[in-house]
């Protein structure tokens, strides 16, 4: 049951990965890897856009944000997946509990709305290019990623509100590795209807409203590319998104599967196998897709980053 004080839970364990020793090294060497490579993967991006001029333009703004959110959302659920394998304890207090929650959820709405406004930026650029310079400004591009931030923080702070107000008596015991919002309702003591239709309601608008921008940008982007009358020129043009769309099909796939698979599947490890692939593979793949399909993020890569490292500084003559 965990500790209790006056009835209520103040410690969760979660459950992880429960198998059996060899197994359980195998999935720390594959998850510490993951952790590791995401880290380096983002930290170079960004350093790559930060040391070249040439992506100082909204686009790559968008993404450097983007990694910086992936460094952010891998940093929220792994380390102490890590630690647990490691003491093979999943011990987690109340408050760090819900202290995960609140990044998690708030981390995965600002992805959702930094995605449309990436495709919102893609739209101007290929359907509006004379004048994509003065309807996508430095200041705009800072206005909206400010925006997405503040709307992701601010709609899990309304979550938090409603799933902190439940009564958790025991079990404290989350089938996951991490604190996730189906888990700890199925949890509680209390009335839990006010707090899914909460969760049901800001999904609506933090998940469907920014998937509904990113179709009707791209629908607009598709039928712009159809009208240009050279392959060569529709080839160009559709490359410029190649990567942000792959990135939203796996983002978004992923995230409305969580929301619309079976009922049934919630009593299985669905729900951690799903997880690991939008809390885990997704800001693994992010970055690399970035990098292996987009040629200007590859070559000022090749340059600014490898350049410095083949050549830190002039030889004397």
């Amino acid at each position: 049951m965990g500790n209790l004080s006056g009835g209520h839970v103040e410690e969760f364990v979660l459950v992880g990965f429960p198998t059996s020793p060899p197994l359980q090294l195998l999935l720390f060497v594959f998850f510490l890897a993951i952790y590791l490579l995401t880290l380096l993967e983002n930290v170079l991006i960004i350093s790559t856009i930060r040391l070249t001029a040439s992506l100082h333009r909204p686009m790559y703004f968008f993404l450097g944000h983007l990694s910086f959110l992936e460094l952010w959302y891998i940093n929220v659920t792994i380390p102490r997946l890590l630690g647990a394998f490691l003491t093979q304890d999943g011990r987690v207090s109340y408050v760090g509990c819900m202290t995960q929650l609140y990044f998690f959820i708030a981390l995965a709405c600002t992805e959702c709305v930094l995605l449309a406004f990436m495709a919102y930026d893609r739209y101007l650029a290929i359907c509006d290019p004379l004048r994509y310079p003065s309807l996508m400004p430095s200041s705009l591009a800072t206005r909206l990623a400010a925006a997405s931030w503040g709307s992701g923080f601010l709609s899990s702070m309304m979550k938090l509100l409603f799933i902190s107000r439940l009564y958790y008596c025991g079990p404290n015991v989350i089938n996951h590795f991490f604190c996730d919002i189906s888990p700890l309702l199925n949890l509680t003591c209390s009335d839990k209807e006010q707090a899914e239709l909460v969760d049901f309601l800001l999904a609506l608008v933090m998940i469907l409203l920014p998937l509904v921008a990113v179709i009707s940008s791209y629908a607009a982007i598709i039928a712009a590319v159809l009208r240009i009358p050279t392959t060569q020129g529709r080839h160009r043009a559709f490359s410029t998104c190649t990567s942000h769309l792959a990135v939203v099909v796996i983002y978004y796939s992923s995230t409305l599967f969580t929301y619309a698979r079976p009922r049934a599947m919630y009593t299985f490890n669905y729900n951690k196998v799903i997880s690991v692939l939008y809390t885990v593979i997704v800001p693994f793949l992010n970055p690399a897709i970035y990098c292996l399909r987009n040629k200007e993020v590859k070559e000022a890569f090749q340059k600014s980053v490898l350049g410095r490292c083949h050549h830190p500084r002039d030889a004397p003559d």
